[in-house]
């Protein structure tokens, strides 16, 4: 005796339109909890991600999360200072990338925008700017290399910006973190919204997947494509 397939299967083989909703039920979900992309629209992590990339996001760097909510399954480690982060903003829930420079616990300080992290000064060596920022703008600023620790990496400053440069001394509570910008002064970040809740950390941005400049008609910029991330 033949059987039914189920309704599944019926409505697999009959509707494009319920196969569709499967697919993207599944790649929402993959991006959700396993990987995903960040397109970045803005300057604030210049001159490691500019305007035009998009960046992998290891969703699983630190949590196995229930989809489509903050819910962590199953913790499989905490950020690291250096790591930069896909988070919500405190303030306003927006998706942001920053980078971590303070952990639970730490106290930070900041004097004419030299940090310090647990009362030690870190170290910044000059560097040359990155190649692809418009010449005016790169002869404007300063390029710097940043020593977290073992970790470094490229921020650039404006002499004549305004943002704050000082700050603190501030201790990071428990299970929250303190992030920045690369561009020191064009970042709104844990200077401005205040410290991050762990919850509120995605995932780990790993590297540039594609970059396209939106100011020459998104034309590709080969260099960057699966370029890693410091």
């Amino acid at each position: 005796m033949h059987k039914d397939p189920s309704t599944f299967r019926r409505l697999w083989k009959q509707s494009f339109l319920f196969q569709f909703a499967v697919l993207a039920l599944f790649i929402s979900s993959t991006r959700s909890v396993i990987a995903d992309w960040n397109y970045v629209p803005t300057g604030s992590m210049k001159p490691t991600i500019i305007e035009g990339d998009a960046v992998f996001v290891n969703r699983m760097a630190y949590d196995i999360r229930l989809p489509f909510t903050t819910v962590s399954l199953w913790h499989r480690g905490d950020p690291a200072r250096g790591d930069i982060v896909i988070l919500y903003s405190p303030a306003d829930g927006q998706r942001l990338v920053k980078r971590v420079v303070g952990l639970p616990g730490d106290t930070l300080a900041q004097r004419n925008g030299i940090l310090s992290i647990n009362g030690q000064r870190l170290s910044y060596l000059p560097r040359d700017a990155e190649p692809l920022l418009p010449a005016g703008e790169a002869a404007r600023h300063r390029f710097l290399t940043e020593y977290l620790g073992e970790h470094s990496h490229a921020v650039m400053v404006d002499p004549a910006g305004r943002q704050q440069r000082d700050f603190g001394p501030v201790v990071v509570p428990a299970a929250h973190y303190f992030v920045m910008g690369d561009h020191r002064d064009n970042s709104a970040d844990s200077r401005y919204f205040g410290f991050v809740e762990r919850s509120l950390i995605l995932g780990r941005a790993n590297a540039v997947l594609v970059s396209l400049d939106p100011a020459h008609t998104l034309s590709p910029r080969w260099s960057r494509f699966f370029s890693s991330l410091p």
